[in-house]
């Protein structure tokens, strides 16, 4: 009896942790991803359109393929996707667990073994780059407007999230894994984790590009609510 009351003492405890865990984290989240990092003035006109695109759980930065003289083909090309179109206006890019973006196009398809590895950082990370041929505002989609050296901050950010090969290259991952017939995967640099999450990258690109961001946030609706 001894021994079976240490053991649910100890399962108490931990199941008592975790809860703290959880909940601690949970109102972290909450309040810092509604607390606003102002806008950074550059006294420059806005005239760069972008979009901050949400699936209801994970964010993407949706760019026009070209503007400001940077075209967006360049880095992450049309033959990359399966449909091959050139006629694309946008291009949404997010950045995430690896074997997550691969191995789990459906919830249904999640495995205790993808989710810890997400969650814990052990995991290789990559881009996911979709073509659009257009945008439109929603609940989920708000428009974004940046000045040319704001969008010029924002590029070279994401180009710093790329691995390349010896060349410079981005290296396009080779997979059947597709979301689309317009989209694409490529090797990303990072670590994805709890305190790291896709929607932590984009507000961090939001934070390199001097736009509004949240202080921190681990999902959605943080950065959404900044742009409401």
């Amino acid at each position: 009896m001894k021994i079976i009351k240490k053991i649910l003492k100890g399962v108490l405890w931990i199941t008592g942790l975790f809860l703290v865990f959880v909940g601690g984290y949970l109102l972290a989240e909450r309040m810092l991803s509604r607390s606003t990092i102002a806008e950074k003035p550059d006294g420059l006109p806005r005239v760069v359109t972008a979009f901050l695109l949400s699936n209801g759980v994970h964010t993407d930065l949706v760019l026009p393929v070209a503007a400001a003289g940077k075209n967006w083909s360049h880095t992450f090309s049309y033959q990359h996707t399966l449909s091959r179109d050139t006629a694309y206006q946008w291009v949404a890019i997010g950045w995430g667990d690896k074997g997550f973006y691969l191995n789990t196009p459906d919830w249904d398809d999640l495995t205790v073994g993808t989710a810890f590895t997400a969650v814990t950082g052990l995991g290789e990370t990559a881009l996911h780059v979709t073509y659009y041929k257009s945008m439109t505002e929603g609940p989920r989609c708000r428009k974004l407007l940046l000045s040319e050296i704001q969008y010029h901050n924002l590029a070279r950010y994401i180009e710093a999230s790329l691995d390349r090969n010896a060349s410079g290259q981005p290296l396009a991952i080779v997979t059947d894994a597709r979301y689309s017939r317009d989209d694409a995967f490529y090797e990303a640099k990072g670590a994805y984790s709890l305190f790291h999450t896709c929607n932590s990258w984009t507000n961090d690109g939001l934070k390199a590009a001097g736009a509004k961001a949240c202080r921190w946030t681990a999902f959605d609706k943080g950065i959404l609510y900044q742009y409401r």
